[in-house]
């Protein structure tokens, strides 16, 4: 028997100025999409988040937020928490 770890499971990196496009950056946040679900995460469990910073950075996170986190944290459909996240 597992243990449940109700912990949110996280991919995120940080890209450079002039090493990302907004075609790139969709496509990396496709990748850590399906690799989060494919360890279990159903699609209304999936957060991204995409920071962009003042020097043409970029921060970007992909996480599964579980159910315990989520209701904890007071994430719901209506509300999937920080508004600087965005579902793509």
């Amino acid at each position: 028997m597992a243990l449940y770890q109700p912990e949110p499971v996280e991919i995120s990196t940080r890209i450079r100025p002039g090493e990302w496009t907004e075609e790139s950056l969709t496509q990396l946040l496709a990748s850590y999409r399906t690799r989060i679900m494919e360890m279990g995460a159903s699609a209304s469990e999936v957060v991204e988040e995409v920071e962009r910073t003042e020097d043409g950075a970029v921060k970007v996170s992909v996480a599964w937020v579980k159910p315990v986190m989520a209701e904890a944290e007071g994430y719901t459909e209506e509300n999937p928490g920080n508004p600087d996240r965005r579902q793509l």
